[in-house]
């Protein structure tokens, strides 16, 4: 009898203990140090084929090439619109562009921005105490309201907008009204740092320091905040024309110019890796590296390749809106991966908040969060279904898993027209596209029109952009989304 008395002493002890340790108050950590650094790279005008892993050749991309080896590679990987402005803001914003009232490409005398009200990523990601810097492009508005400081970002190095957007010709020249009327009247294409402009750019020399410029300051800010969770954006300006590069990789590829500049690109992307390799946070930060839209092609020599796929920026074709795109994150992305399932820049909002544990932003998104897809998980499909949109609102095709229903529109097309050379365009033709299904599975190149095979299919996608055009509009059919709202408007 003692000795079971005392056994059961034994036990109720055991449960005290237990409920007392239960009932202290969960401790948590000082501070956020293991949340994971952010580095999110975007060039501009970069297309599908471009890089070494992609099929590029004649010159090298080893550092992109690594990172593809040691993380993920996207086959499928899309972003809203095939121009700068419209992708910038889904980007930062977790919706299509034209759910937020920002279309095409913003300019110099553009009255309008991303209205202050949306919550991009970086506001997104302070509510978790990330450090948040951009050096790079902006093209979300050039007004002080609009730019990155009242946008979230602690600092910011950078162009307001395309760096085409200038007063000057190649030569060096000023445009006169009769070269070009628009550019004649355009102010200075201003480098900002913070909210002030520090220099103008005007020549091509001037150009050729951007790449350098914007990466010098990436590099500085990690060195700056690596000890405190920090997402650091990097949109580059280049491959955008006019291309130039530094005395580094001048006459370093054998394609010419652009070959030159998208090695410079890869070196940025190299520097940025041996910064935090030597800050010994690189096994604890998610790199992203993609571009804006596919490719400039009439300019020929200066444009890069859209692969296989049919035309590019400017167009709503698989060229235009399909990208490169390499997610690296150790430990949690497996390495050596291709993801093959639709994956887009709408979609790198809500996934960094799920793994940052921040909220969502108030207002309705329509990005989801891929983060199972990064995970490799076989079974994941997280984005069913994709709308291509072009201009201020028209929807032009829509993709559920393998299949794109294209709708009657009037697209700008490249082919049957003989490029430019050494950053002079070439001239571009507009076609009428007729309702179209494509198996994208089969035909990435979208040559073969099977609506006739497949009705049930053509069916099902019409039912599919109904209720999106019913959320978010569509100009083409004159129809109001429900859902749409307002862009930040300019100060009077």
């Amino acid at each position: 009898m003692r000795t079971d008395h005392l056994t059961w002493i034994g036990v109720w002890i055991l449960i005290s203990l237990s409920t007392l340790q239960a009932k202290e108050p969960e401790k948590k950590p000082s501070d956020d140090s293991k949340l994971p650094n952010i580095v999110l790279i975007l060039t501009d005008d970069l297309g599908y084929g471009d890089l070494n892993c992609y099929g590029a050749t004649r010159y090298t991309t080893p550092n992109l090439d690594r990172l593809a080896a040691g993380g993920m590679r996207f086959t499928n990987f899309y972003v809203s619109q095939a121009v700068c402005s419209a992708s910038r803001a889904a980007l930062m914003t977790g919706c299509y562009s034209n759910r937020i009232g920002i279309g095409g490409a913003l300019f110099p005398t553009s009255k309008i921005g991303l209205n202050p009200q949306e919550e991009t990523v970086a506001e997104v990601l302070k509510k978790k105490n990330y450090k948040c810097g951009i050096f790079g492009k902006w093209h979300l508005g050039y007004q002080k309201k609009f730019l990155p400081l009242q946008q979230g970002f602690d600092e910011y190095l950078g162009l307001p907008y395309s760096n085409d957007m200038w007063k000057y010709n190649l030569d060096g020249s000023v445009v006169t009204p009769e070269q070009n009327k628009n550019k004649a009247g355009f102010p200075p294409l201003p480098l900002i740092d913070g909210d002030n402009m520090v220099m103008e750019i005007k020549t091509m020399e001037d150009q050729a320091t951007l790449t350098t410029r914007y990466t010098d300051r990436a590099v500085t800010f990690i060195n700056k905040h690596k000890n405190e969770p920090f997402f650091l954006y990097l949109p580059h300006s280049m491959p955008h024309i006019p291309i130039a590069v530094s005395g580094k990789y001048k006459g370093k590829s054998d394609q010419g110019l652009y070959g030159d500049v998208v090695m410079e690109i890869d070196w940025s992307v190299g520097q940025i890796q041996e910064a935090l390799k030597k800050n010994g946070i690189a096994e604890n930060t998610i790199i992203i590296f993609t571009s804006d839209n596919g490719p400039w092609l009439n300019f020929g020599n200066h444009a890069g390749s859209a692969g296989a796929l049919r035309e590019g920026k400017g167009t709503s074709w698989e060229g235009g809106q399909r990208v490169p795109c390499i997610m690296k994150w150790p430990g949690h992305i497996p390495e050596g991966q291709v993801c093959n399932k639709i994956a887009s820049t709408i979609d790198i909002l809500p996934t960094l908040a799920n793994i940052s544990g921040a909220p969502l932003p108030k207002l309705k998104i329509d990005g989801v969060n891929i983060l199972p897809l990064m995970e490799g998980n076989p079974q994941a499909n997280p984005r069913e279904v994709f709308f291509y949109y072009y201009n201020s609102n028209c929807l032009e095709a829509v993709r559920k898993n393998q299949w794109k229903l294209v709708f009657p529109h009037n697209s700008q097309t490249y082919e049957g027209f003989a490029p430019g050379n050494d950053g002079i365009a070439g001239k571009t033709g507009n076609i009428r596209v007729g309702l179209s299904l494509f198996d994208l599975r089969r035909d990435p190149g979208e040559r073969y029109d099977v609506k006739d095979l497949y009705p049930d299919v053509v069916s099902e996608l019409n039912k599919i952009a109904d209720d999106a055009r019913a959320d978010l509009g569509d100009g083409i059919l004159n129809i109001k989304g429900a859902n749409v709202r307002e862009p930040g408007i300019e100060d009077k």
